[in-house]
């Protein structure tokens, strides 16, 4: 599956049946847009330049002086020189190595530059898309486009780009020097040119599309071994290891058969090429021989002829082959420059509001309507208002799909409302900075989400500047602090891909802590204690309750017994407020609550 940017935030596949014709054909265009990464670095990129000329323009003295040797450096009157011709050469040669090693450094150099900072600059970018972007985009995929794309770009900047330009100026100035040398002889080789072009042109079409359907399968195998591997013990514990194993195997053999249809294309479109160039030069040779036959040229400037008939052919030939890669190179290119160009639907607006000083973590839905991007047709919040006080500790209880989450997803502005309004200490969400809005709003999610780092690492996710000591503090009120000690290397140690070295009690302890660290006037709670034992429960609801005494809180859940504490209930049912009131005064009321609560506490 290949993405495109189809102006919503999603992605289509630019090369499905009924693309437009453009996106089909050879477009070097996603390699210009490189240019600027270039440019930042132009003393290198000159510097490059510079050796490949010297490197190229050395080359091309090399038949000068191959024939002086054959005119002048035979004869009897003139073995003396031959000593001095020979020394000339040497000298070439080693201007010829020195630049030629100074191309190649310098090029490659500037190709791992480049690549680098284009992978930060998609990561970058990658990381503020909305989520509604995330709906349908695959993790696999953006690794893909991160990691191979990249590779195939840095292998045309940092070598096909110099190689191409290299024999570009041996081509030219090999033509030029063959008019110099035989005019007549020149016309046969530069002739034959046009044919020579014209199978490069048609067959690039070719390589560049089966290249970017190589890529994109590639990247589709990619995604799955990427979900796989991420919920391995889920595929052990149903046993799914061989049917796993057969799809993976027909994902990377459809890659292996689009990749196999690029480079038939391009092992074709070379053979062409070589023999059409190598062709033109027999042909040369046969007629120069003529020529030197009836004397109308000396051995010596057939010789040189010859040379650069042969520089220009090599160069053309070199061309064909490089002109695969740089085609290869664009489709990865136009991959990455794909995501770069799509824009985030939630951003901040040009002169965002200001949020109040000090905050007071307020928040109120005025007649919300809300749908996912991806189910448009299945609303899930539907005209729903409620207003949260300053300090005020809510509860939102509901069965699944009532829309208890996506109220989370508005007031954290992932997503704007289709109509109403979402506002946060009397600031309408999209007005602000939702960089500035997050940065005053605590999450402690369901599924907490545990990174590849140490323990430390982790809970100062919540805050980057906090000190160790402030760490520490965080995860003794959120009682982690007696598990981590107990670790081996303490508040050091490595907890494995998405935390699996823990329980999901301890990661949730974690989020927690998280939380507290994160000191926001507004904590959002879903679900926080629903992966923890009954006595580490115990523990971490008299933190949490410490925490939510100077703050704002809105709870979820579905264990009641969490939510008797708090100020006010809201019930939700089909996005719709069904009542409210406390949980003594809802209990007797004989509604939605009343049966939950049946069902929890057994309640008559």
């Amino acid at each position: 599956m290949s993405f495109a940017s189809d102006g919503r935030g999603g992605l289509d596949a630019p090369n499905a049946p009924g693309a437009p014709a453009a996106s089909r054909g050879v477009k070097l265009k996603p390699l210009v847009r490189l240019i600027p990464y270039i440019t930042r670095y132009r003393g290198r990129a000159l510097a490059a330049l510079l050796a490949l000329t010297v490197a190229a323009l050395t080359t091309l003295l090399v038949p000068i002086a191959v024939r002086r040797m054959i005119d002048f450096g035979f004869t009897a009157q003139a073995a003396e020189l031959i000593d001095s011709y020979f020394a000339v050469m040497i000298a070439v040669v080693a201007v010829l190595s020195l630049s030629s090693a100074m191309r190649y450094y310098l090029v490659t150099t500037l190709g791992e530059r480049i690549v680098a900072d284009l992978r930060g600059d998609v990561f970058a970018h990658l990381t503020r898309l909305s989520s509604s972007f995330f709906d349908t985009a695959k993790t696999g995929e953006m690794v893909s486009r991160l990691t191979a794309d990249t590779t195939q770009i840095k292998a045309a900047v940092g070598a096909s780009v110099s190689i191409a330009l290299r024999n570009l100026v041996l081509f030219l100035g090999g033509a030029a020097m063959m008019v110099v040398t035989s005019p007549r002889l020149s016309l046969f080789v530069l002739g034959a040119i046009p044919v020579i072009v014209l199978p490069l042109v048609g067959f690039g079409r070719s390589v560049r599309r089966q290249s970017r359907l190589a890529q994109d399968t590639l990247a589709d195998a990619s995604g799955y071994a990427s979900e796989l591997i991420g919920a391995v013990r889920t595929m052990q514990a149903f046993t799914f290891e061989k049917l796993a194993s057969l799809r993976f195997r027909t994902a990377v053999a459809q890659a292996y058969e689009a990749a196999r249809g690029a480079t038939r294309s391009r092992a074709v479109l070379t053979a062409i090429a070589i023999f059409l160039v190598f062709a033109s030069v027999v042909l040369v040779l046969w007629v120069g021989a003529q020529d030197v036959l009836a004397q109308r040229i000396t051995a010596g400037r057939l010789s040189q002829f010859v040379l650069y008939a042969v520089f220009a052919a090599g160069g053309l030939g070199e061309l064909s082959q490089v002109w695969g890669e740089i085609s290869q190179a664009s489709g990865a290119a136009e991959r990455l420059f794909e995501i770069l160009g799509i824009e985030p639907e939630i951003k901040a607006p040009p002169q965002p509001v200001k949020l109040s000083s000090p905050a007071r973590g307020e928040v109120a839905f005025t007649d919300v309507r809300f749908a996912y991007p991806t189910r448009p047709d299945a609303p899930v919040l539907d005209s729903l208002s409620f207003h949260v006080k300053p300090g005020e500790k809510l509860a939102l209880v509901g069965p699944s799909g009532a829309g208890k989450s996506t109220i989370f997803h508005l007031i954290l502005r992932f997503y704007d409302p289709k109509s109403g309004s979402v506002s946060f200490d009397g600031v309408n969400l999209p007005d602000a900075d939702p960089a500035e809005l997050r940065s005053r709003i605590a999450l402690v999610p369901q599924d907490a989400v545990v990174f590849a780092a140490t323990v430390r690492e982790n809970i100062r996710f919540g805050r980057p500047d906090a000190s160790d000591a402030e760490i520490e503090r965080a995860a003794e009120a959120a009682h982690a602090a007696e598990f981590i000690v107990r670790m081996p290397q303490g508040y050091e140690t490595q907890v494995g891909e998405r935390g699996i070295m823990l329980s999901g009690g301890q990661r949730q302890r974690i989020a927690i802590a998280r939380a507290i660290l994160r000191e926001a006037p507004l904590l959002l709670l879903d679900e926080a204690t629903s992966a923890l034992d009954a006595e580490s429960e115990t523990l971490v609801q008299q933190a949490l309750t410490k925490l939510m005494q100077t703050r704002t809180t809105i709870v979820i859940a579905h264990r009641l017994a969490t939510v008797q504490s708090c100020d006010r209930i809201l019930v939700l049912d089909n996005g719709r407020i069904v009542e409210e009131g406390t949980h003594a005064a809802l209990a007797g009321a004989g509604g939605l609550y009343a049966r939950l609560a049946k069902l929890q506490f057994e309640v008559n």
